[in-house]
């Protein structure tokens, strides 16, 4: 969930934000079932070292759960107001060097919660690592998260980033220090991009996917890289053994949004990436979700390198990477 207290200054937004899984204010993922054993929190490693289904993804729920913001569970919460009477902008502005800023947000915390795929559920989910806000668990609103405190270096910036925990040797491994979350303008005209509607959520990416979608993922930037290795959907197995080394991985969100809705039961069809304006090399949002807001994309850097056999998500393989925002 993503949840901004004060206006941020900048060409690409001010406002307010609230996500979840491995992100921002609110990046959309497909809802989880709750495992067998929530108090497990994770997956475990099989002796041929692949996962084993203490709750290694997600599927699909009949209903979400309520919440405070969703009393009737059935997945949707209305924007109030919606913006409406919006066509995406196809014009190209003057030409500017920088359509972007940083968040720079570092860890807070890990826990087996996602207050957008199971709110008012805690331990129900995979582990995660979180970022931004210091109070997100699953019980978290938009009204808790703007009484909490952040550890990014905005102080105004109360939105909640998470994503599943990287384990190796089924330990995590946390990134250290300040991680690069950056905020950017998706589409060609930059100047229609508008600040994120308070309390909006969504999951970027799905721990669900093949190897293959994880690839093809309109997301995916480099995929996991280390050293001089890059676009891996594994977790690269050259990665050098030298203190300046780490494992990376960058990963874009949908930056269109419909305009109606602050969540949806899925958590990510109120969103959209964006698309190639025919007859041109520009990029506009779909003529179904019009509504340009600032790109998330997160730039993670875990402190492990050399032999990376035993390393893992807590939602399954390297591809099952996600984040909510």
């Amino acid at each position: 969930m993503a949840r901004r207290s004060k206006i941020v200054s900048g060409t690409l937004i001010a406002g307010a934000l609230l996500l979840t899984s491995l992100g921002l204010g609110g990046i959309a993922m497909s809802a989880e079932a709750p495992p067998a054993n929530p108090a497990s929190g994770g997956v475990t490693a099989s002796a041929g070292g692949g996962v084993t289904a203490a709750h290694a993804g997600h599927v699909m729920a009949a209903r979400s759960a309520s919440s405070p913001e969703d009393p009737d569970g059935d997945g949707y919460i209305p924007a109030n107001p919606p913006v409406t009477g919006v066509t995406p902008a196809t014009k190209e502005p003057p030409h500017r060097y920088f359509h972007e800023f940083q968040a720079n947000c570092s860890v807070s915390h890990t826990k087996p919660d996602d207050p957008i795929v199971y709110p008012q559920q805690p331990g129900a989910s995979h582990d995660h690592t979180f970022m931004g806000n210091t109070t997100t668990d699953a019980a978290s609103t938009t009204a808790s998260l703007d009484a909490g405190r952040t550890t990014c270096k905005a102080p105004g910036d109360k939105s909640g980033y998470w994503m599943p925990t990287l384990l190796g040797a089924d330990r995590p491994v946390l990134p250290i220090g300040p991680q690069t979350i950056y905020y950017k303008a998706g589409v060609t005209d930059y100047t229609s991009v508008r600040p994120f509607p308070k309390g909006l959520r969504f999951v970027v990416g799905d721990p669900m996917q093949t190897a293959e979608e994880f690839r093809h993922h309109p997301g995916f930037v480099e995929g996991w890289e280390c050293g001089d290795s890059y676009f891996n959907v594994e977790f690269p197995k050259d990665c050098p053994n030298r203190p300046d080394v780490q494992l990376n991985i960058r990963f874009q969100a949908p930056s269109c949004w419909d305009g109606k809705y602050l969540d949806t039961p899925d958590h990510r069809s109120h969103m959209a990436y964006p698309v190639v304006n025919p007859g041109t090399n520009n990029n506009v949002c779909p003529a179904d979700h019009p509504v340009a807001l600032p790109m998330v994309e997160f730039k993670m850097a875990f402190p492990v390198n050399g032999d990376l056999s035993r390393a893992r998500l807590a939602s399954g393989p390297s591809w099952s990477f996600h984040y909510d925002f």
